[in-house]
């Protein structure tokens, strides 16, 4: 059970972009629970939750760090990145597109939290990613009124 949704139910055994695809998953999910903003942070807090419960065991099962299979990472992070933000199609491009760039590239605080063991590391790059598009988003939404 911790593989099928550490995978998201296969998504993440695609033959290419897993996380991209999974990143996907989560705007899926982010659209689905919109409506209410208290449902939206449940959704996140449970797919959170799942993701620290599935990664770290199903990498060590599969004898890898973080293999890109595992993808709950990616649905979490994607989440994060649109929670309670105005889901119009230009802003969730950009949350799409500004998290999958954070993600892929790592900077600082994102690739440190890599190291952390099991879950910890697999999850935590993902939700500092989530969390920097969410807050530039946040900011361009403002400036841009």
């Amino acid at each position: 059970m911790k593989k099928a949704v550490a995978t998201c139910f296969g998504v993440g055994c695609l033959p290419a972009a897993p996380g991209t695809f999974g990143s996907a998953v989560g705007v899926l999910f982010s659209w689905l629970l919109q409506r209410d903003p208290v449902v939206s942070l449940i959704g996140l807090a449970g797919v959170i939750g799942l993701g620290f419960w599935s990664a770290g065991p199903t990498a060590r099962q599969m004898g890898k760090g973080d293999p890109s299979c595992v993808v709950i990472d990616e649905v979490a992070g994607m989440m994060l990145a649109l929670v309670l933000l105005p889901l119009r199609w230009p802003v969730v491009l950009a949350g799409f597109l500004l998290f999958r760039l954070l993600d892929i590239t790592k900077p600082w605080l994102i690739r440190k939290a890599e190291r952390f063991p099991g879950s910890a590391g697999i999850m935590l790059d993902d939700l500092l990613a989530g969390l920097a598009a969410q807050l530039l988003l946040r900011i361009a939404l403002i400036l841009l009124g």
